[in-house]
């Protein structure tokens, strides 16, 4: 995959050596059985005390590995969490006795191949629910281990989550046909804080991906989730000098330093993402009713299907001949209204529907299905003894009719369009019938028509009024009688919709100053609720985006590089080496009240892109086992008590820095 970052590639470089991290057990805070009444909790998580074979063992034959702590450790879904490199086609037994865990291979051991068992965060104390994070055991069957290492982390590409326990593979020979076909040389999964080291490398180049391997043949399928590094990788190693603090029985601390091995690279960034890829096919058909003759598709698709009629006097003949559509935007979900009365009373509809489905290999082909729609004939009830002739002539008949509904409610927002719809498809509109008035003193008076169309093209059934509303103002919408008939040949009834505007002082706006972002760079900001749902945007013009008719409220602010200036977010393409666009948060919420204007400076680069999602709206948390976030929590920062990544093997799990693009 070519290199082929928009203009803004520059951003996407990552920090070196921020802090040096090593993943170790999350931090406990409630008491639990185990320890004495009053005495000092344990947080520190199991230590490994031995193993069969030894960490960094050559020449290993025996498919049994024994693992021995100095507490008694429990496992946490170990099938999901636990990864032995190279993949295994026959799932291995992992269990966990007392101080020892056990994990037997049942595949042959390969020759000459290094073995990584990552057991991630699945090992934990079987009393206080201490978890021992990035514990792995490596050994080989050949005469020498390899050693080194690529570290980095996995976030979602829309919104900068943690991918948590996402599969990461690399190959160190790639085609067009491996990714889909081939399973990953290399594999490991990412922690709770979407961390990841792939362990026990040759020397060489690798291609790094990173999916939700749902079907768990480690390799991607399309309509999994995915990322993919731009750049070919090659891991290296330097020797580095580290301190210790430690403690005498005195209680006095002294510094020591030592060397230490960092391997590299140890700072990849990969965002993942769903090219929303799915099969096209006819998914199901059906005539609900006799006027309606509903198709739905697996997938989007950019042409109608060919429906001919194959019995009833319009044999032959195009469904649009007798038929107005109803279509999604995506042309997935197709509604035909007939026109026909003689086929709406006919039971029996024969459709000959030609359209394009995806074969097995994974290519669009014409193909044709005869569809048989069939309607059953309702027993008539037997009207009541009660009911006679006499009463049920004196009766009101109700006349159908067109109806009509207001889409909008009665406070309207001075920013948007009126917006109604009907129940059946429009086929005429006397835009002479509709009226806007407004009320002043108690009377009505005229004002000129809105502007009304369609809400979208393939829907005959949504309008929208545009018009520049005046705050704090009551307004009268009226349709006529007889301005709109349906394809039925049914008119509407008068429709009076009544609605007053908002006033100025309700809203609010805000206006950021945006730095750090490339000049001639599109882009969108993105105002967030407090579910991480955008609610407003603006694109960036002149180094400033203007988000203006808010409500007083709690928000918080993403950027998107437009890169392809098509003014929505863009997702990425495996096959034309596309990444997703880039995403930056805001780090901070912002608090709105009525009649505010203010401004805001927003240095995309201040933080690194692992920090600047707001705790508030992360989802993806780390999950302390023993106790429940409060109130105060949410609003602090992750809280990890990372293990000593030199006293157990193993745990030297992640790399350094936090990461920038």
């Amino acid at each position: 995959m070519s290199d082929n970052r928009n203009t803004a590639s520059s951003l996407r470089l990552l920090a070196l050596g921020v802090i040096a991290v090593a993943v170790g057990a999350i931090v406990a805070a409630c008491a639990s059985i185990g320890r004495p009444e009053g005495g000092p909790r344990d947080v520190t998580p199991p230590v490994y005390v031995k193993s069969n074979p030894h960490p960094g063992a050559t020449r290993v034959t025996g498919s049994r590995i024994t693992i021995d702590f100095d507490e008694n450790v429990q496992l946490d879904d170990p099938g999901s969490k636990i990864v032995i490199s190279p993949a295994q086609h026959t799932t291995p037994a992992i269990s966990a006795n007392g101080r020892r865990v056990t994990v037997d291979l049942r595949d042959t051991l390969v020759p000459d191949v290094t073995y990584t068992i990552d057991f991630a965060d699945a090992i934990k104390d079987l009393n206080e629910g201490n978890v021992l994070d990035g514990f792995a055991l490596d050994f080989a069957t050949g005469d020498s281990i390899d050693t080194l290492r690529i570290s980095g982390m996995v976030l979602e590409a829309r919104n900068l989550e943690p991918a948590q326990g996402m599969l990461v593979g690399v190959y160190s020979s790639f085609t067009d046909t491996t990714l889909t076909t081939v399973p990953f040389e290399r594999i490991t999964k990412t922690n709770q804080l979407g961390q990841f080291t792939i362990r026990n490398l040759k020397a060489g180049n690798y291609r790094i991906f990173a999916v939700n391997d749902v079907n768990r043949d480690y390799h991607w399928d399309r309509s999994e989730d995915i990322a993919f590094y731009d750049t070919v990788l090659t891991p290296s190693a330097m020797t580095v000098q580290v301190t210790d603090t430690l403690e005498s029985s005195e209680g006095t601390d002294s510094i020591v330093a030592h060397d230490a091995t960092r391997f590299l690279p140890d700072d990849v960034l990969l965002t993942w993402f769903n090219e929303e890829y799915k099969a096209q096919y006819l998914a199901d058909h059906a005539r609900p009713e006799r006027y309606k003759i509903n198709l739905r598709f697996g997938a989007p698709a950019d042409s109608l299907p060919i429906l001919k009629l194959l019995n009833t006097h319009r044999r032959g003949e195009d469904i649009s001949r007798w038929s107005v559509l109803e279509a999604t935007a995506g042309l997935d979900t197709l509604t035909y209204w007939i026109t026909d009365t003689t086929l709406i009373a006919n039971d029996s509809l024969l459709v000959e529907a030609r359209y394009r489905r995806t074969d097995s290999l994974e290519n669009l082909s014409w193909t044709t299905d005869t569809l048989r729609l069939f309607m059953r004939r309702t027993k008539m009830k037997k009207p009541k003894k009660k009911d006679t002739v006499e009463e049920a002539d004196t009766m009101p008949k109700e006349i159908p009719s067109v109806s009509l509904k207001a889409l909008t409610s009665t406070v309207q927002e001075l920013n948007r369009p009126l917006a109604f719809s009907s129940a059946t498809p429009i086929v005429t509109f006397d835009t002479a019938g509709v009226r806007l008035e407004t009320m002043i003193d108690s009377v009505w008076y005229p004002l000129p028509r809105p502007a009304l169309r369609l809400a979208r093209p393939g829907d005959p059934m949504k309008y929208i009024a545009d018009y520049k509303w005046d705050e704090d103002t009551h307004y009268r919408l009226t349709i006529d009688s007889a301005s709109m008939s349906d394809l039925y040949g049914l008119v509407n009834r008068p429709f009076i919709h009544e609605f007053t505007t908002r006033k100025l002082s309700d809203y609010s706006s805000i206006r950021f100053v945006i730095d750090g972002l490339p000049a001639r760079v599109p882009a969108v900001v993105e105002l967030l609720s407090t579910s991480d749902q955008p609610v407003s945007s603006a694109p960036v013009e002149n180094g400033e985006a203007l988000l203006s008719y808010l409500t007083s409220g709690t928000y918080y602010a993403r950027l998107y590089v437009d890169a392809d200036s098509s003014g929505t977010y863009t997702t990425g393409s495996v096959a034309l080496s596309r990444q997703p666009e880039e995403i930056y948060y805001y780090p901070r919420k912002i608090s709105l009240k009525q009649n505010w204007d203010i401004e805001q400076n927003w240095n995309i680069n201040d933080q690194p892109v692992d920090l600047q999602k707001p705790l508030e709206i992360k989802k993806n948390k780390p999950k302390d086992t023993n106790r429940q976030l409060t109130d105060t929590d949410e609003e602090e920062e992750d809280t990890f008590n990372y293990s000593d990544p030199f006293t157990n093997p193993g745990s030297e799990r992640y790399g350094s820095g936090a990461f920038r693009r």
